[in-house]
This record gives structure tokens, sequence and C-alpha cells, in this order.
């Protein structure tokens, strides 16, 4: 029988999962392409050999998404299979009728059945949009697992943009575990709190060697997922958070939605920076669509080293980069201080931007006045820091999840924002999972 022919819209991550799964060891099917956007400058290479498997000895090729079209038509592609996060249906749908429109059909991956299982009890993470609070969560509940008496490990949705083949399994320990494997600041901030809690996580590119690695020291294994991604563990345990700042997108996100009416818990965060109008949509929204969720109420509590440097102060404000761009947050956990603690001006970074970050601001002209810790690579760090030191500013509000300061040097003084979750009604975090994980 005639292989079907398949391309991956992908963004370093469940495409490459998906494939995995699905396609690795299916001789009926072959894999001509990924494509690749949202991520800067992984387009151009390759899935290489040694994790695509025996069935494709020259790695699969790796390119841009605006390629899609003259890729059906050249290879005579059957099928497309979309395998990204965090997107509007407007847009899948726009992407869905140009690769029709070329003559292929368009897919969607079942979450159950791209789900590996494990040996151990997993409790996922995961949210609606990109920067809702997530990883917070993921934080408190490794906090309250761990105070149970629980050896947690934590496995993070992939973020592989280097060498692919060196970050098949990926461990992180200790800071000098993320300078070895070369992450970038988008993967630093994701890692970083785990370390300071003397945890351990892990990523990478194969996730099913991944779990078995993570469960040679688990009781429980964690799935902090990422952008609105689903899990790709079989949870025992679902919980998703929401943003009250984005109400109606957890209708309106591929696959936020999917996490939306699958979650077991969901948690609206960010309740003490929101409207008492949106909380009551958000939670009417469960009510009509998931109505046998358990809904947790909780502040994102912020932890500041240095409120006095912000009073009356001129400040460039950095908050956590994907949150604002493909998660289209206006603002974050640093405007929230820069107000709370009255300073005088927010600094609008753009007439001061350089290289790379300038061209962040031109693919994502909605940031406005915030500055995102963009960091994929050396040159890009680079920027960043030239960028921050030539802001005409008094002090710089880092609201990003690691320390900036460990890997560039700022000519100002900073204030670090550090945000936790706090919950403040619905059932006790602790109560809850002691019954759940005795």
């Amino acid at each position: 029988m005639k292989a079907k022919k398949v391309i991956i819209c992908g963004a370093a991550g469940r495409d490459f999962h998906n494939f995995n799964v699905l396609y690795k060891a299916n001789s009926n099917v072959e894999v001509v392409a990924f494509t690749a956007t949202q991520i800067p400058n992984i387009e151009g290479r390759k899935y290489p050999p040694e994790l695509a498997g025996p069935q494709y000895p020259n790695g699969i090729p790796i390119y841009a998404e605006s390629e899609l079209t003259s890729l059906i038509r050249k290879h005579q592609v059957d099928e497309v299979l979309f395998s990204y996060s965090d997107v509007t249906y407007n847009y899948v749908m726009q992407l869905a009728s140009v690769a029709m429109t070329a003559g292929a059909k368009f897919s969607f991956a079942s979450p159950t059945k791209t789900m590996v299982e494990s040996t151990k009890p997993v409790v996922s993470i995961c949210a609606v949009r990109t920067g809702c609070g997530k990883s917070q969560t993921a934080r408190i509940v490794s906090d309250i697992l761990t105070g149970l008496g629980k050896k947690v490990v934590a496995i993070r949705h992939p973020m592989p943009y280097g060498n692919l083949v060196l970050q098949k399994v990926q461990r992180f320990a200790s800071v000098e575990d993320l300078h070895y494997h070369k992450c970038t600041i988008e993967e630093m901030e994701e890692y970083e709190p785990y370390i300071d809690r003397g945890r351990v996580i892990y990523a990478g590119v194969d996730y099913e060697a991944i779990v078995r690695e993570a469960e040679k020291e688990a009781d429980i294994i964690l799935w902090d997922g990422g952008n609105n991604d689903t899990p790709f563990y079989k949870p025992d345990l679902e919980i998703v958070v929401v943003d009250p700042h984005r109400v109606g997108h957890e209708l309106l996100y591929f696959p936020g939605q999917v996490n939306f009416l699958r979650a077991n818990v969901i948690v609206i965060n960010k309740v003490d920076s929101a409207s008492k109008e949106n909380i009551e949509q958000l939670e009417n929204n469960i009510k009509k669509y998931n109505p046998t969720a358990i809904v947790i109420k909780a502040n994102s509590a912020l932890i500041l080293d240095h409120p006095e440097y912000i009073k009356d102060k001129r400040v460039l404000v950095v908050e956590d980069g994907p949150t604002l761009t493909h998660g289209e947050m206006k603002f974050g956990a640093g405007i929230v201080a820069a107000q709370k603690y009255k300073a005088r001006e927010i600094i609008d970074p753009r007439p001061f931007t350089v290289g790379s970050i300038t061209e962040t601001f031109k693919k994502y002209p909605n940031i406005g006045t915030l500055l995102p810790a963009m960091g994929y690579g050396d040159k890009q760090v680079k920027d960043l820091q030239e960028t921050i030191n030539k802001t005409d500013c008094d002090a710089v509000i880092i609201a990003t999840p690691m320390d900036l300061t460990r890997i560039i040097k700022i000519n100002k003084p900073t204030v670090r924002v550090k945000y936790e979750l706090e919950q403040i009604s619905g059932p006790d975090l602790k109560t809850f999972l002691s019954g759940r994980f005795r």
C-alpha cells in the first residue's frame, strides 16, 4: 500500500511529539516535512535521523510555514497535521483553508491518542492561554505534594531550540545544568524556579524516554504544560488555569478550550487584579461548559526585592516574553507592581531597541510600552541587554520567573518581581491533593 504523505505544522514541540508517538514506527505514513512558526530561527533545520528513526535515514526537513502551499504541491501531500498551540480558531481555519486549497486534508491529533502512559501518578497543570499563571500553579502543587512526603519530579512541555539530538532527554537540577544545556531565556524562566526550590525538572524531545527516566526518581510526575497545549502524559488529575483578564479566550483558542472542557479542577487566577464582572463571566462559562469541574480562585501575589526603587521613578518594565508575544497580554506582573508601588512613569522601550528586539516589536506591534524578555540565542540576549541599557529610565522592573541579572549586566537599579499563587477560595489544595495522593 502506498504510504500516506503528511506534513506536520508545528513550533518545535507538539509537532515532534506527535511524530514520535503517531508516525515514527508507522510504515503506512511518510512525513515529508515539518513546518515551523512562532519561534525564531527554527525553520531551515532538520529533525535528525537519530531521532526520526530508520524510516528517515536523512532526517526530516523543517521549513517556514509560509512555504506550506508549495510543499503540498511539490510532494503531493495527502494530509496536513496541525500540531501547535495558543492560536485562535480563526487562525487555525485560515491555515486549514490554505492546506485544503492546495489539495491536502487538514487534521488534528486526538489528545488522548498522543498521551504516553506513566507507571507513576501524573498531575497535569495546563492553561487556556499563555500567561494565565500555569507555572506558579504548578510550583505550588509541587510544594504541597513535596510537603506530603512525595518525591515530585516535574516534566515541562518542550522548548528544544538547540541541538535536538543532545536535547533528547534533559534533566535540570542545578543552575550549572541550565548553562550545560545552553538554555534560552524562555527555558530558564520555566526551569529555574524549580531548581531554586531544590526540585528536579525534565524536558527535551523524546517524551517517552523522558518519562521513563523521571519515573526512576519520582513518586509523582508533575506535567507542567506550555502555551495552552494539552498534556503529553495521561493524567490522573487535570488542573487548568484560566485568566479573568482575557475572559472568553477559554472558548476561542486552540487547544485551550480542550483543556477547559477536560479539566477536573479550574483555577481562576489573578482575582486580585481583575474586575468583578470578568470573574463572574468566567464562573458562568465554567458552569455552562464544564459544570463538574472544581473551581478554585486565587491571587497572583507579588514578591519584590526592592520596592523602594519604584516610587516616583521612571521605570522600564521587562515581562515574560511569550506572555506578551503569542500570549497577547498587554501587561503582566511588572506593570501591576509599577502601578501598586506608584511609579511616576513607565518608559516606552521602542525608541531604544536594537537588532532582534526591534524585529520582535515589528512582528508583534501590539506589545506596547513593555519589553519582552526575548533570548533565543546569544545574539538576542545581547540585543536585550543593549536595549535595556540604552533605555532612558531610573530603574528596571524585571518580572520574569528567572533571575535575568544572572545572564546580562544592567547599568541601572533593578527590581525583581516574583509571583506566587495565593488561594483565596474553593477546596483547600493541600487537603484536596492529600486525599487524592496519600
